[in-house]
């Protein structure tokens, strides 16, 4: 990318964030939200909010994936500032990876200091089970690219960004902090041999629990074998999917502090794997988002009552489904 490349990728930008600006009524959004497959409804709850289609965005992409409702909605969530999207950009939807993360930068144009991804993906993890939300503590990026890849432009963030804490620890806590609030018991989250039930009794096995873990983002569309899957959890990884990462790569890049959490769909385990459809994926993102989105909101309320402003950690300055569905 030359340096007249660089500098139109900022104009693309700054013209996408204008478009939106001259859309809104009230305050600049302060978090900025990336709902994943079957999660977009959470954005039908803000209140003051303006739709916007991704189509009559300038440079933005357009979302092709069941799922994906295409709209940018900003307005207010538990007393926050918020801007939405109702479905996201696909590098298997043969986007580049510049044009999977440009609403990112838009986002931080338009003032957004804190992210929140959310995605649907498959387990890997033995303890974990369908419904269940993880929340994630770090990733893999086996996509084969990143968004970085190029010349830097100073105007988006550094050369080389830290990622030594890619998803922020004190969102974490206000995540675990949340579940309590809301009687979401916390699971085992550690234990990637042991089976469910082995020590909760197999009591509330369809209740959704919080967990923890480290999310793998591969490129897709195919899901995975199990030779593929199983060698995931041998690096590491709890649940799998094919988008998140490199969003959180340009995050990052741009200064923003970020919060993850991910819908676990089905259970991408290599030895009982089961053919999977991504109607199926969608079909337990929709029977989770109600907990899904009373956890966010929950979230979103801490996240004002601890006192500290959205992204006060960020350096301000600079389907997923076994094997990885559409997120």
């Amino acid at each position: 990318m030359s340096s007249g490349s660089h500098l139109r990728r900022s104009a693309m930008i700054d013209e996408a964030a204008a478009y939106v600006r001259s859309r809104l009524v009230g305050p600049d959004p302060e978090i900025g939200l990336i709902l994943g497959s079957g999660l977009g409804d959470l954005a039908d709850e803000a209140e003051s909010a303006a739709a916007i289609a991704y189509a009559d965005i300038p440079h933005f992409p357009v979302s092709t994936v069941e799922g994906h409702a295409g709209r940018l909605v900003v307005g207010t969530l538990e007393g926050r500032r918020v801007v939405c999207m109702q479905g996201r950009f696909h590098y298997y939807e043969g986007y580049s990876m510049e044009e999977v993360v440009r609403p990112v930068y838009v986002m931080k144009r338009l003032g957004v200091r804190t992210l929140v991804v959310t995605n649907a993906a498959g387990g890997l993890n033995r303890a974990f089970r369908p419904g269940d939300l993880m929340v994630i503590r770090d990733h893999i990026n086996l996509t084969g690219a990143n968004p970085l890849v190029g010349p830097n432009d100073p105007a988006l963030g550094p050369r080389f960004p830290d990622m030594s804490e890619a998803y922020s620890r004190r969102f974490r806590d206000l995540a675990r902090a949340a579940a309590a609030r809301l009687g979401l018991a916390v699971g085992p989250g550690e234990r990637h041999g042991e089976r469910v039930g082995e020590r909760d009794g197999g009591q509330d096995r369809d209740s959704p629990r919080l967990q923890e873990g480290v999310y793998c983002g591969i490129a897709g569309p195919s899901y995975l074998t199990p030779a593929e899957l199983a060698m995931l959890v041998r690096i590491g990884a709890d649940a799998v999917g094919m988008s998140t990462v490199a969003e959180v790569i340009a995050a990052r890049h741009a200064g923003l502090e970020v919060f993850g959490v991910s819908c676990i769909t089905d259970m991408a385990i290599p030895d009982e794997l089961e053919p999977l459809t991504h109607e199926q994926v969608v079909a337990v993102a929709e029977r989770t988002k109600p907990v899904f989105a009373r956890f966010l909101r929950e979230w979103l309320r801490l996240l004002g009552a601890d006192g500290s402003p959205a992204g006060g950690g960020a350096e301000s300055d600079a389907s997923d489904g076994a094997g990885g569905g559409a997120a």
